[in-house]
Order: structure tokens, then sequence, then C-alpha cells
């Protein structure tokens, strides 16, 4: 081990990436959560929404695996972008995903200035890289409305989004199979509204891939 590695290590230990437990070697997922995260399965898997033909996902939204995208999400942990590529990555091939172009579901300018980063717009860029397959900032979000957490039922949710989110150079989606992802999908309402306006720009199909979904 070259001696600035280790003094990194001795400043920064590696932590598990869900459960924040100390770990040691190059992994940055612990054995443990690696056998008991809670992975999803079989119809669990994948869920349809308006204007999305599939959306897929590895993981439930619960436990340590919320715990870990909350600390990607506020605290600026952005290196898990590569560990949640992994697991999006094999989802995707497991399920059969097919698409030309992958974007994302794209945070607020005034969100983006004060965060610094777009958590989703990572996420698209690791499964690019992982995958060899054009990433494009397809979407714009014109307005920074409430957060789809606090909002309540389906229904608010969905007019919480409508309207809120526009394509970007419509000429790049034509009779495309694009890829939207996001961290994590509960009701699927912006899903369906960003698959909305992709599909009204030209394309074709859409389909979706998140990290984490909510149990049904």
């Amino acid at each position: 081990m070259r001696a600035i590695d280790w003094i990194l290590d001795l400043l920064y230990p590696r932590r598990c990436a869900f459960c924040h437990r100390l770990i040691e070697g190059e992994e940055t997922v612990c054995a443990r959560c690696r056998r008991e995260l809670p992975y999803t399965a079989g119809a669990g898997r994948e869920q349809k929404f308006p204007f999305v033909s599939r959306c897929v996902s590895p993981l439930y939204y619960e436990g340590d695996v919320r715990r870990s995208l909350l600390r990607y999400k506020f605290r600026g942990l952005t290196g898990y972008a590569e560990i949640y590529g992994e697991f999006l990555s094999k989802c995707i091939d497991e399920t059969e995903i097919s698409c030309d172009i992958i974007t994302w579901v794209p945070l607020s300018a005034r969100r983006l200035r004060r965060r610094g980063y777009d958590q989703a717009g990572l996420l698209a860029a690791e499964l690019s890289r992982r995958r060899a397959i054009l990433c494009r900032p397809l979407l714009r979000k014109l307005r920074d409305n409430p957060a789809q957490s606090g909002t309540g039922s389906p229904e608010k949710r969905r007019a919480n989004v409508a309207g809120v989110y526009e394509t970007v150079d419509a000429a790049q989606l034509q009779g495309l199979r694009v890829l939207l992802v996001d961290d994590i999908v509960t009701t699927g309402a912006t899903l369906s509204e960003c698959a909305r306006m992709l599909k009204s720009a030209g394309a074709a199909q859409v389909f979706a891939a998140t990290v984490a979904r909510g149990r049904p």
C-alpha cells in the first residue's frame, strides 16, 4: 500500500455505503449488506406507469437503503453513484431493458445551485459509462416545485409535477427508446410526467430505472 493510501485510510476509513459500518479492504458494500439488503425480486422488480413502459428497481426504499440514499442526496456523498450504478446495471441486465439513449429526472436550477450536484444526473452518467450508451440532458425543470415526498396523495403528486418539465433539443429524441433515471420512485408521478414530455417530443418508448422503490 502506498503511504498516501495508508494515510487516507487512517484519516477517512472506509464505510459501507448502506449500513455505514467500518469495512476493510477495497469493498464499498459490506458482505452482510450484499446478502441482506431489501432486494426486489420477481414481479416486485418492475412497475408500469402512464407513459412509462417499464420501470425497474433493484432495491426497496427502506432501512439502510433509505438512509444511504438520504446521505447521497443531502450530505454530498456523490461517490455512492458508482455503487448504485452497479446495482442498477445488474438489474437492467436481468430485466433485459434495452434503450438507445439515457437521460434523467433533472433538478431545478435553484436546487442544483444549492445542492451543488444533480444526484439523478450522476446515476445516469454512471450507467452510461457502464453500458456504453449515450447519456444526454433531455429534460429541463422549469420551476422549483415542492418536494414530492411532502405532497400527499397520488392525485396531489400528479398535480404537483404537471407542467414542471420541458424537453431539451427534441431532435435528439425522434424514434428513440429512452431510459429515464432517478434515485427513488414511489407513486411514479414524476417519472410519468417526464416520460409524457419525452414521448410528446418524439421518443418511441420510455423505460425507467431507479435505485429504489416503495413497497407495494
